[in-house]
């Protein structure tokens, strides 16, 4: 295996990791946002207010978008697999 090919599969799993975390991450923070913006406008300071809602949005995306997720992870496998087929001797 040379470093072309290493860095293609370094490349190809940190764009995996974020292309499957990124929508999870959007969905936190927008929720925490919006959580914020209320109790800055509200003055209500609790800290156990901004949790649930983020657990449950979180948790909701990931229902939502578990198979696209699974599908995505799937294709990376393959795609290393078949790699490394190529490149066995």
């Amino acid at each position: 295996m040379d470093l072309e090919q290493m860095t293609t599969i370094l490349r190809s799993t940190i764009f995996t990791a974020l292309k499957v975390a990124g929508p999870i991450l959007f969905a936190a923070l927008s929720v925490g946002l919006l959580i914020s913006i209320l109790q800055a406008a509200t003055q209500v300071n609790e800290q156990t207010l901004t949790f649930v809602p983020k657990i449950v949005a979180v948790l909701g995306t990931f229902a939502v978008l578990f198979p696209w997720i699974f599908g995505t992870v799937r294709d990376y496998g393959i795609q290393l697999m078949e790699i490394a087929a190529r490149s066995a001797p």
